[in-house]
């Protein structure tokens, strides 16, 4: 991790910090975009506590996001999620990374669009099902053909996604190479909202 930390340049965290003020910065994008990955990474570079919604969502809940589906169904998890992002964003600055699901919600999206600067980190099918079909714990890839479940729930997401204010192409490149990314379109994008 810390050779990554090396490959970018040291103030440009420093700047983004500093454009991105007390907003916290919200990642969104499918299953398998990097949310995680690359939010723990940009966080570490803006000096900002990192949030996993699942992983949030898993310890108030006392249950996997999975066990979730199961008992509750989608629209009682995606109530849920809503409670819990609205209360971190209450409290920033912070990298948040959010469900695939979450920013579709328009309760949820209105939330984050109020609290936050948004990151859709973008992927194409073949990056994102290279990276989802290792593992089986996604619910919404329980399906007879999971990879076009995957084309078709991007079918319907990217457009809502394309709202976000930042939109960085995750790909199959070094992690520091997207996070530099995601830490320039901060800036660039922070500093028009100071400049207008």
């Amino acid at each position: 991790m810390t050779d990554t930390i090396l490959n970018l340049e040291p103030s440009l965290g420093e700047r983004a910090r500093s454009a991105l003020g007390r907003r916290n910065l919200v990642l969104v994008g499918l299953m398998g975009a990097g949310k995680s990955a690359i939010g723990r990474l940009v966080a570490q570079h803006l000096g900002l506590p990192f949030i996993d919604t699942d992983t949030e969502i898993e310890r108030v809940s006392r249950m996997s996001i999975a066990e979730l589906f199961a008992a509750y169904g989608e629209e009682e998890f995606r109530a849920l999620e809503t409670r819990v992002i609205k209360r971190l964003l209450r409290s920033g600055p912070r990298v948040i990374s959010t469900g695939g699901g979450a920013f579709i919600n328009d309760r949820t999206r209105a939330q984050i669009q109020r609290g936050g600067v948004s990151v859709w980190l973008k992927a194409d099918l073949d990056v994102l099902w290279e990276r989802v079909n290792k593992r089986d714990h996604r619910p919404l890839l329980k399906t007879e053909n999971p990879k076009q479940t995957l084309k078709d729930l991007m079918d319907r997401r990217y457009p809502i996604y394309e709202e976000a204010d930042i939109t960085v192409l995750s790909r199959d490149v070094r992690k520091d190479v997207i996070t530099g990314e995601v830490l320039s379109a901060i800036l660039e994008h922070c500093g028009k909202d100071k400049s207008a």
